[in-house]
């Protein structure tokens, strides 16, 4: 059960499968109703075992860094799985998640073999300048709903790129806290993040106002007619307003507090439930 519990944590599951959960809401979004199972199916899949691999390959380069910042969340730091096990899944994940994508579309799968490369290049050398860093973890966030929607569609609606806006919001304010948290063990290496470049009181608002302008404009959907699924959804309504108060707690942590760990956590259930409401959003 420790060596599975490893993996998981490895890979980061639980990240996976919101990322699946965007792809669905941007297929079910541009579908306009149940689109067919096996791309939904496969869809899902791509996104899920890209996500794995490339976690994996992100711990394996990190993990001296870990080791500096007493990241004992992490299986590597703990000894819990060796670094070449962790290599090893991403040779497996990684090309399976591609190999998927082929029995969606031609324009997923040119997709997923972009994102393959993009974010093995991440992993291995532009992590270094996390400033750009940031804004590609954002980006992976985001594309899930565009992927989704392509997967069932020519077209993508703008409301998908309405709530991938959203994700890629919240996915540059949750980096840059967790760059507030590696401070420490990234100036030992010299990787140039946002707290170095202009400190860390700067960086808290900063990522604080990525949170929160995504948490006001997220009520447009329920106020203006850009689709009709989520106008007047007071089902939608209720799992957003859980959402965006969860941001906005996360971000008064982060202006008030000097510790910051529960940050990690707080942010990745907002995100979660920001997922649910466009989910169910997309249904009822």
């Amino acid at each position: 059960m420790k060596k599975i519990k490893a993996i998981i944590d490895l890979t980061r599951i639980d990240h996976g499968l919101m990322l699946g959960i965007a792809v669905l809401i941007g297929a079910f979004i541009s579908a306009k109703g149940m689109p067919p199972a096996i791309k939904l199916f496969f869809a899902f899949l791509t996104a899920f075992f890209l996500e794995a691999g490339t976690f994996a390959l992100n711990d394996y380069f990190d993990y001296e860094v870990d080791k500096r910042n007493k990241r004992l969340d992490r299986p590597l730091v703990r000894g819990d799985v060796m670094p070449r096990t962790a290599l090893l899944i991403y040779f497996i994940a990684s090309p399976l998640g591609v190999l998927f994508s082929i029995f969606v579309n031609e324009t997923c799968f040119f997709i997923a073999f972009f994102n393959l490369i993009i974010a093995t290049l991440y992993d291995v050398k532009l992590k270094e300048i996390k400033i750009i860093g940031n804004f590609y973890i954002a980006f992976i966030m985001a594309i899930p709903f565009i992927f989704g929607a392509t997967a069932v569609s020519e077209t993508v609606p703008s409301i998908v790129f309405f709530f991938a806006f959203l994700a890629f919001s919240a996915g540059v304010g949750r980096e840059i806290m967790k760059d507030i948290m590696d401070f420490h063990g990234d100036r030992a290496k010299n990787i140039k993040s946002f707290p170095l470049y202009i400190g860390e009181k700067k960086s808290r608002i900063i990522s604080s106002l990525f949170f929160i302008f995504p948490s006001i404009i997220s009520f447009i959907p329920f106020f203006f007619k850009i689709d009709l699924a989520y106008f007047h959804d007071f089902i939608f309504l209720f799992l957003l307003i859980i959402s965006d108060a969860i941001f906005i707690y996360t971000s008064y942590i982060l202006l008030t507090r000097k510790n910051i760990l529960a940050c990690r956590k707080l942010s990745l259930l907002a995100i979660f439930f920001g997922l649910l409401a466009f989910l169910v959003g997309a249904f009822v």
